[in-house]
């Protein structure tokens, strides 16, 4: 039962997780007055990392499964 739950809530609150920092991202952008352009570059530069972490996931998935896609 508990490693049910771990496979399910894992993911749910990762997923919270990475919603919650792109809030938090957005708000940086308005309270500083970044603009148009600075507002892009912030969800860039400090997405880059969010989307690091999404292509481990993605890549260990597919080398668990054998290689294949």
């Amino acid at each position: 039962m508990q490693q049910t739950f771990e496979a399910w809530i894992t993911p749910i609150m990762i997923g919270g997780l990475i919603l919650f920092m792109g809030f938090i991202i957005w708000d940086l952008a308005r309270k500083s007055n970044a603009g148009r352009f600075g507002t892009i570059m912030l969800f860039v530069v400090l997405g880059a990392g969010i989307l690091g972490y999404i292509l481990k996931v993605v890549i260990t998935w597919i080398l668990e499964r054998g290689g294949s896609v």
